[in-house]
């Protein structure tokens, strides 16, 4: 099953002007990483990725652009894998993930893909998932927030956001639904309240017609 799928001629949406997005409920910002368990994860990724014959091994390599990491994606399943390889220190970095939702229905589950990032405690605040998110949005791609987010996360999606539109949504029983931007403060914390960030070539009412998302004004661009 293919992911994310790119549909040309759609103009992109910019970015609202003097768009706020509160910092969610403290529930929503829950997700943290044992340096401890997370280093130990990274090494035996590496060693599949330089083993013969594993899964891992011989990765094609994509151009996200970062000096001095080489970047090495997989897809399984419909979701995507990127990992960052530092060559010179013959380490895995980290990796991001773009997982499918089960939450999501058949339409939505097409385009939209939830990013999750592992990285090192040295590789952090470097740009390196900030710099694979742009890589797969510039290819046409979608992203949907999950429903808790680490807090280096949850502010790396408001610095995508001065780059890219984002807007609020909530999932509930498979379905999405638009909303915008006066919603209640609280309607923004439930933890069914998503935010997207639009891929390169798509607008709102793109993202509407082919994800199934109701709600949205016909005269939005």
């Amino acid at each position: 099953m293919k992911a994310a799928v790119a549909f040309p001629g759609l103009p992109a949406l910019p970015p609202w002007p003097g768009w706020r997005w509160r910092r969610p409920a403290e529930l929503r910002i829950d997700v943290v990483h044992r340096p401890e368990e997370l280093e130990r994860e990274l090494e035996e990724l590496y060693r599949r990725m330089c083993r013969p014959g594993e899964r891992l091994h011989g990765m094609a390599c994509v151009a996200v652009g970062l000096p001095g990491l080489v970047f090495r994606h997989r897809e399984a399943d419909g979701e995507h894998y990127v990992y960052a390889e530092d060559p010179a220190r013959r380490r895995l970095a980290g990796y991001t993930v773009f997982n499918r939702l089960v939450e999501l229905d058949r339409r939505a589950d097409r385009i939209l893909r939830a990013p999750h990032s592992k990285y090192a405690q040295g590789y952090q605040r470097r740009g390196i998932a900030s710099a694979v998110y742009r890589w797969w949005l510039g290819r046409g791609n979608c992203l949907i927030s999950g429903a808790r987010q680490s807090a280096g996360a949850h502010a790396l999606w408001h610095a995508l956001a001065r780059e890219r539109a984002l807007v609020c949504v909530e999932l509930r029983d498979r379905r999405l639904r638009y909303l915008p931007q006066d919603a209640s403060p609280g309607l923004r914390d439930d933890l069914h309240t998503r935010m997207i960030l639009l891929g390169e070539g798509w607008s709102l009412t793109g993202l509407a017609a082919c994800a199934g998302l109701c709600g949205v004004d016909p005269a939005l661009r």
